[in-house]
């Protein structure tokens, strides 16, 4: 069994009397030139090519098809054999019934690649933590201002790992507003984030909270009252996990009560869904998901969403453009409505650290023992290897 394999090339001008966007092979247009010059040496011509080459591939193909393509009569035209007429015959009929589909697709693929051409516009590679104004800034930016985000929806932990090895430009994590050095988000982000390598750029808050069926039938207030409820988790990694084990914490609940503490889902929509297709009572997600699913929110926090980059990056075009974008009234209207959302009060600026996440805080570092601060300043390793 043969099996078909399509492929484009580049260039500035179509083939000479190519009909556009169709797809070309040379075996067959070396069988169309025989047909109809009737010899090899006229198909040769033709096409531009040697005889000997033009016989050669001829006979290359026989080899690989294991079945004869021409027949070979001395002192007669060149004629194509029942197979090889049968392949021209395939061929026109596929061409006849795909062309305006096999158009569309090169029009499409023109598009897409035009963009490498265009000098105003720019891509930008992010892994982020799974998030409704990203994505819808995704579109907008696009649209407007030419900038491509390619984002890779991933836990925030993973994310920023990414962004240290080099695979992505720019990370999305959140985080509750100015974090306690001693909170679990500390924890898990202060090994992975180092001042003056990174740098935070304002994006914007968000509500987190408890998804629950339309009219809170159940009655549910707080994570005090999920014991005994159906529970739907996000997966370990991302911050929403660690934003729920930090306010279980606080609130002095075991995981092990929580049922369904192990069930978990990729987003915060596939958590909504969860939720309204009774699957389960309740999830921790933004508000943005659950209105979009007809579901009721009860706000327990707001956070801070961030973007970082490494300080390296913060002069690449692209990055220039997206703090461009975000800074701009018109994302700044189409952020208003969404709901659980606010614009960062910088949105589009770069932060210090330091001040955004205020784990760094080297005068109270001093007022520790010389082995505690020993511990606490301790270096960060981030590799930087480049992504494959």
């Amino acid at each position: 069994m043969h099996r078909l394999q399509l492929h484009y090339t580049f260039g500035r001008q179509p083939d000479a009397g190519a009909t556009a966007g169709l797809v070309s092979n040379p075996l067959l247009d070396l069988l169309h030139a025989v047909q109809s010059s009737g010899s090899i040496s006229g198909a040769a011509r033709r096409l531009g090519l040697s005889y000997r080459h033009a016989w050669g591939e001829l006979k290359r193909w026989e080899g690989e098809l294991d079945q004869a393509l021409i027949v070979w009569e001395k002192g007669q035209s060149a004629r194509l054999t029942e197979f090889g007429t049968k392949l021209l015959w395939a061929e026109r009929q596929a061409q006849a019934r795909l062309a305006p589909q096999i158009e569309a697709l090169h029009a499409d693929l023109e598009r897409a690649f035009a963009v490498a051409f265009d000098t105003a516009a720019h891509v930008l590679t992010l892994y982020a933590s799974h998030d409704d104004a990203l994505s819808a800034l995704r579109e907008h930016a696009a649209r407007q201002h030419r900038l491509f985000l390619d984002v890779r929806f991933t836990g925030s932990v993973d994310a920023i790992r990414a962004l240290n090895e080099g695979r992505c430009v720019m990370a999305g994590f959140h985080t509750l507003h100015q974090p306690d050095r001693a909170s679990l988000a500390a924890r898990t982000y202060r090994p992975l984030l180092k001042p003056g390598l990174h740098k935070i750029i304002g994006f914007a808050r968000r509500s987190q909270g408890l998804m629950v069926s339309p009219g809170n039938p159940l009655s549910l207030q707080s994570l005090a009252d999920l014991p005994g409820r159906r529970f739907v988790n996000r997966a370990l990694g991302t911050g929403t996990r660690v934003l729920l084990d930090a306010l279980l914490a606080e609130a002095g609940i075991a995981a092990q009560q929580i049922d369904g503490y192990d069930q978990t889902e990729p987003s915060h929509a596939a958590v909504a869904q969860a939720v309204a297709s009774g699957q389960a009572d309740a999830g921790l997600g933004i508000e943005a998901a659950a209105r979009a699913r007809g579901l009721d929110f009860i706000a327990l926090i707001e956070e801070d969403y961030h973007l970082v980059c490494l300080r390296s990056a913060l002069d690449e075009p692209a990055v220039q453009a997206l703090c461009e974008v975000l800074r701009s009234p018109h994302w700044q209207a189409l952020l208003d409505p969404m709901p659980g959302y606010q614009r960062a009060e910088a949105a589009g600026q770069v932060l210090s650290m330091r001040q955004t996440l205020p784990w760094w805080n080297y005068r109270a570092d001093k007022a520790h023992t010389p082995d505690q601060t020993a511990q606490v300043r301790k270096p960060l390793k981030v590799s930087l290897r480049s992504g494959r």
